[in-house]
């Protein structure tokens, strides 16, 4: 019989963990999630661990299962999570959920910004005005709304001199 448990690695080595732990011929998984980010004033998608420094390892529990033994001296490995003397299991039907709701991720990741999100602009003639995102344009330019005079204006930015905010409120009076 074979069940899943929690190993923790070494900071920001989970990736690597997991590779060599499946070099030396273990099942493991290691649940990412696509996250917006900036990167080099750009928004790009990045894989981020879902839990970081924590990935899962299939394990069996019969004398004809691989050793435990090389898990704890492996590259990127800190340790196998215990309470007390025992190995934290988890159960398959966590384990498949994960994968599940990885897979609902993958097909619309976590954007860093959304349309209606709160913003003030951190560059430019508008800097320090707050307004409301509401989309990117083609041309990797935001499109943020705000109250200018009176008006509502629509100015297109950089997403780099964006940040959010939780002042203003959802839509422009």
């Amino acid at each position: 019989m074979r069940r899943w448990y929690l190993i923790y690695s070494k900071l920001r080595q989970e990736k690597c963990a997991l590779e060599n732990l499946e070099r030396q011929g273990y099942v493991g998984y290691l649940p990412f999630i696509p996250v917006e980010k900036l990167r080099q004033g750009t928004l790009t998608l990045v894989d981020e661990p879902l839990f970081p420094r924590y990935l899962f390892i299939h394990l069996g529990l019969d004398h004809s299962a691989k050793s435990w033994g090389p898990i704890r001296s492996t590259r990127g490995v800190t340790r196998l999570v215990c309470f007390g003397m025992e190995p934290a299991k988890v159960e398959d039907d966590l384990i498949a959920f994960l994968k599940k709701k990885e897979a609902a991720l993958r097909a619309e990741p976590e954007r860093l910004f959304v349309p209606g999100d709160p913003v003030r602009l951190q560059e430019g003639p508008f800097f320090g005005i707050e307004g409301i995102y509401q989309m990117t344009d083609g041309e990797r330019r935001a499109l943020v709304l705000i109250d200018f005079l009176s008006k509502p204006l629509t100015v297109r930015v950089s997403p780099a001199g964006l940040c959010k905010t939780g002042l203003y409120p959802a839509s422009l009076p």
